[in-house]
């Protein structure tokens, strides 16, 4: 089975703290960065035979402390980018309630019923998440492979491998810093079959 880690980027920067920043091109606050170098101490205990990563900054910057231990080169995949919020962008929470009169917490449900004001279609976003992780897993089977990209790639992510509607996923944290490891294997019943052995662990916050 090829071992996938899906790991999101690392605490952004404060002023974007509760926005929709999708395809915003943001950095890390300082609470990031140590984040950022929690997460690779912990990754120290797996050898990778392949990296992928979204070109986003704040990807790109969770990445760095990383680099060093890896013996490859990352490959970046313009497919593993944010999805796109279209007017929610740059929004935050309550601004969403108040302009858009939707509860920020429906985001998936809403992203799942195109509902989202000029947002990326889910159709969309599924094509091309779904392409990135066809690439993945036929360029490295059987092997050991670290994806570094965002909240919402790794919860679309999550709903192909595991053939379940997104927004099954509204629940389901998926924090900063954090990395959530899949087996996959062969494919069964048209998808591939694939097992989690962790979920959502970070290290800078789980011991």
């Amino acid at each position: 089975m090829t071992r996938l880690f899906l790991c999101r980027h690392a605490e952004v920067e404060e002023r974007y703290h509760r926005v929709f920043g999708g395809r915003i091109d943001m950095g890390l606050s300082p609470k990031g960065r140590t984040q950022a170098q929690a997460l690779a101490a912990w990754l120290l205990r797996h050898r990778f035979d392949a990296v992928y990563a979204s070109p986003m900054q704040r990807v790109q910057l969770t990445l760095d402390p990383f680099r060093p231990q890896f013996q490859g080169t990352p490959i970046l995949l313009d497919g593993l980018r944010e999805v796109d919020f279209g007017g929610w962008t740059g929004c935050g929470w309550d601004e969403v309630q108040e302009r858009f009169g939707h509860s920020a917490f429906d985001w998936l449900q809403l992203m799942e019923r195109n509902a989202i004001p000029e947002g990326e279609r889910v159709e969309d976003f599924r094509a091309r998440i779904a392409a990135s992780l066809q690439r993945i897993l036929s360029d490295s089977p059987g092997q050991t492979v670290a994806v570094f990209a965002h909240g919402g790639v790794i919860r679309m992510a999550l709903a192909i491998l595991l053939d379940l509607p997104l927004s099954k996923f509204e629940h389901v944290e998926i924090g900063y810093a954090s990395t959530t490891w899949l087996d996959v294997g062969e494919i069964k019943a048209g998808r591939p079959r694939t097992e989690i052995q962790l979920l959502n662990f970070t290290p800078w916050r789980d011991h």
